[in-house]
């Protein structure tokens, strides 16, 4: 192979025995034409050294010392401020594989598109070679990727949120497997923006925009896409869950993992603090965004967070809706888009404390423009900030989950909580999770939509086929854990939510625990089993007991057409649905129908 024509003055090597990464990366190099290659050990002179080069170049701005130490404030191009869903892609070589729920590029028209987008797309750039490990540096259950890329911010960002440098490739070098990811954020241009996923390849690449679900390759497209495929072939699940530690006044402790769609509280809920009416309960935050599950040689499902960072919204972060967030991210945390005070401190919508005087554009603020922090911003941080943080996040074991909880939000449908009567009801329930727009959404509101295990834009493959592999379980243990379905968002004729929400959930999960430690009995109908009113604890809450009724019933009539809905949506996978689901559907469906069960 003849050497690489990129320019060797600037290149620092950090030496590697694979040969596979390093052929790799001078083949990108060679494409890509940088100006200089460097290969980060992820240290902290390191980070603050291009924490300098950023701001030299007004790539990042730093924030007031005084109340936000070690701050920083990106603000990125207008039109590159979410993930693009529509511009993602996942290329397998038969379509069916990728499924409906995955936009679909055959790999040859792929690998061709990408590679003209990165012919000579880092000319006059640095190439940063950032080996990463998902999960703890030495858990059996972590897995390893090196990301390429021309953007500084990325590299910070992915120092916060990943197990990044030497060690990270110590085990790459060990097992001798990677996932790789190839990013740049070429020229902005959203005519020229795509992500595409190679399953079978274990590769990712991404060009045209540095935001952060875009561009941090390791979080969204590894940690899900990639991982979701990886998790079919070796046997484990790749999750969108939260992941907690609940423990009693009496110190048991038990770890759940939650699914959410957007808009359904998962940030809170995984920073959860008890309320005064709770007192000696404390909450242990492991996860907030994705969670690996994996069965252990005793059949126990065990799980890790493969993050060790947060990527948040900000908007509406306050000391009521998530106090541990808020006090997190007043200190070594990056911002992006958000605005700024007069007094150069970070300010957004729902903030409660001081007034904004530019906005995410940096210009002068003026309402007239719209909002003033963008509605995505989001706060970058490690986490070591928070609070409640568990130290358990970095125990190779990973901890052994008692609960698996979807949610969704619906306002009058769905209970606020009930209990699947067995496994393979339970994957029916996390395949029918919905939840319907709220006016923070674009579109019409009130609109239902399925968003199956909240994994909808992150499955790496055809849903039939995941939920198959969901189905498979049972058949290789008996130690599973309980399946439950939460909403918070009921409401009453007047458009006010009936449940208080925040720190009072931990009231529900409380009724979770005591079902999984059978200490409390529950109404069996057709959607499982829901509580009996008096076992949710609601003392010092000012609700009612008809009030509590109406959270722990259902409507049979609405449950029928519900059944309907979903019956249609799992049609539309064809062959690939599991008959186990459409199983479940015709029971529930039937059993909906009949007279004589209590409501």
């Amino acid at each position: 192979m003849p050497p690489p024509r990129f320019p060797t003055s600037g290149i620092r090597i950090m030496t590697t025995k694979l040969p596979a990464l390093k052929e790799w990366v001078d083949q990108i190099a060679e494409l890509t034409q940088p100006d200089s290659v460097h290969w980060c050990n992820g240290g902290s002179a390191e980070y603050h050294r291009l924490i300098a080069e950023m701001i030299e170049t007004g790539t990042l701005s730093a924030l007031n010392d005084n109340g936000y130490p070690n701050c920083y404030l990106h603000l990125s191009n207008p039109n590159d401020v979410a993930r693009v869903e529509h511009l993602t892609f996942v290329c397998t070589p038969e379509q069916e594989d990728a499924g409906p729920n995955n936009n679909w590029m055959s790999p040859d028209e792929a690998h061709a598109k990408m590679d003209a987008l990165f012919d000579g797309a880092m000319r006059g750039r640095t190439m940063y070679v950032i080996p990463y490990c998902m999960g703890p540096i030495d858990s059996p259950y972590s897995r390893c990727g090196v990301e390429i890329t021309d953007s500084p911010y990325v590299v910070i960002n992915m120092e916060m949120m990943t197990r990044m440098g030497g060690d990270a490739l110590a085990r790459i070098e060990r097992e001798g497997t990677f996932v790789k990811g190839l990013h740049s954020t070429g020229d902005l241009d959203p005519e020229r923006r795509f992500i595409v996923h190679f399953p079978e390849e274990l590769s990712i690449q991404s060009f045209g925009s540095g935001y952060g679900g875009n561009a941090l390759l390791g979080k969204k497209c590894h940690a899900l896409r990639i991982a979701s495929h990886q998790a079919r072939t070796e046997g484990w699940l790749a999750e969108h869950m939260l992941l907690m530690g609940i423990e009693s006044p009496d110190g048991e402790t038990h770890y759940i993992a939650c699914a959410f769609p957007s808009a359904c509280g998962k940030t809170n809920l995984a920073m959860l603090i008890p309320p005064h009416s709770m007192p000696g309960w404390k909450i242990w935050t492991l996860g907030d965004d994705i969670a690996w599950l994996h069965l252990d040689e005793d059949g126990v499902l065990r799980a890790i967070n493969p993050e060790s960072g947060y990527f948040g919204v900000v908007p509406g972060t306050n000391e009521k809706t998530n106090k541990n967030a808020f006090d997190m991210i007043h200190h070594n945390t990056i911002f992006t888009n958000v605005a700024r005070t007069a007094d150069n401190k970070p300010w957004w919508e729902g903030k409660k404390i001081g007034e904004p005087a530019y906005d995410w554009q940096g210009r002068e603020y003026d309402a007239a423009n719209g909002p003033a922090a963008h509605p995505n911003s989001r706060f970058t941080a490690a986490a070591t900030n928070n609070p409640s943080y568990s130290k358990l996040a970095d125990a190779p074991e990973g901890v052994p989950i008692s609960a698996i909880v979807f949610g969704g939000r619906r306002k009058e449908l769905a209970p606020l909580v009930y209990e699947a009567k067995d496994w393979q009801h339970g994957v029916f329930v996390g395949a029918s999770v919905a939840s319907e727009t709220t006016a923070a959404m674009v579109g019409e509101v009130g609109v239902v939509r399925r968003d199956p295990m909240a994994m909808k834009p992150f499955c790496g493959y055809n849903f039939g086929d995941y939920w198959s592999h969901w189905l498979s379980f049972p058949k290789r243990t008996s130690k599973l854990p309980g399946i439950f379905h939460v909403n918070w968002f009921r409401q009453d004729e007047d458009g006010k939510f009936i449940w208080p929400g925040f720190g009072e959930n931990l009231r529900v999960l409380r009724w979770i625990i005591d079902r999984v430690e059978g200490r409390v009995e529950a109404r069996e109908t057709p959607i499982g089993f829901l509580p009996n009113a008096e076992d949710i604890d609601t003392s010092e809450l000012d609700i009612d007991a008809a009030t509590i009724r109406k959270l722990t019933t259902i409507n049979p009539v609405t449950w029928a057409e519900e059944m309907d809905a979903i019956g249609e949506y799992l049609e539309t996978f064809g062959d690939r649905t599991p008959q186990a689901l459409l199983d479940e559907q015709q029971r529930i469906k039937s059993e909906l129908d009949a007279v004589d069960w209590p409501r």
